[in-house]
């Protein structure tokens, strides 16, 4: 999935370690503790952290896959998005388009981002929601690449912000499952961004990215333009939309594929 390779470029970004910050690597029952300790801290009750972390241990898949997948986007722009912005896509997406006309033209007005970027994005995640979203635990997933030393400090924030999803219940322990490094729901949003831009939009009372449609739709809009959309502006190569987009996803290439997809949902 996209989501997947995506994680390889946007979680490299440096980010400061907190101070009480967990020791990575050595035993890990010792660095589950460490980081429960640092949850509370950052107000996680002890039952959200019992219960997530009760019979933890790591996943060596997630570091094997985690190993393996860097250079992905060294293939050319072309091949890339030939795989990826497919007929049959394209016609799944204009069917979303009319089913989600009115959520769409809401939300288009709310956050002023394009439909057609949004389905785009959308289609490319998860296939509209229908695809693979991931199947792994998210807690389990994420305190496996924080004990893993090469980016700690990022995934040991990432952690505590799943933490945080449960305890605002906005998903339930049993539903946090997403991808490879952590990626939740249909538009695979992280769990720092699934707390910083989440919008419930359904009005059930919680931010719900896994099973609501309109929850997606504008949590994915909201996070672009937090993030300096324009609205009304082009968003092709060199423009500042296209810009905005880096906060989704860093490599040129994925930015290009977005594009292209939303310019084929428009006829274009």
């Amino acid at each position: 999935m996209i989501a997947r390779i995506l994680a390889a470029v946007f979680l490299t970004l440096p980010l400061a370690a907190p101070a009480s910050a967990a020791q990575c690597g050595g035993n890990f029952s010792a660095f589950l503790s460490a980081m429960a300790r640092d949850a509370q801290a950052a107000g996680i009750s002890r039952g959200v952290i019992g219960r997530a972390f009760a019979g933890l241990s790591i996943d060596y898949g997630v570091l094997r896959f985690d190993r393996r997948q860097h250079g992905t986007f060294r293939q050319s722009f072309a091949r890339y998005a030939a795989t990826r912005v497919t007929r049959s896509r394209i016609r799944r997406g204009r069917a979303q388009l009319s089913r989600h006309a009115a959520l769409l033209s809401r939300v288009e007005r709310q956050f002023g981002v394009p439909r057609f970027v949004l389905v785009a994005i959308w289609g490319l995640e998860s296939d509209f929601g229908k695809g693979d979203m991931g199947h792994l635990p998210v807690v389990r997933t994420l305190a496996t690449l924080a004990h893993d030393c090469r980016r700690s400090a990022l995934f040991q924030r990432e952690l505590i912000a799943a933490l945080e999803i449960v305890q605002r219940g906005d998903l339930p322990l049993r539903d946090l499952i997403g991808a490879n490094a952590g990626e939740i729901g249909q538009t695979q949003f992280l769990p720092s961004s699934y707390i910083k831009y989440g919008v419930d939009y359904d009005g059930d009372g919680r931010v719900d990215l896994r099973h609501s449609a309109a929850d997606v739709l504008a949590s994915t809009a909201n996070l672009l333009k937090v993030n300096g959309w324009r609205a009304g502006q082009p968003y092709g190569e060199g423009t500042a939309n296209f810009d905005a987009m880096r906060e989704w996803n860093h490599a040129l290439i994925y930015r290009k594929t977005i594009v292209l997809f939303a310019q084929r949902l428009q006829g274009r």
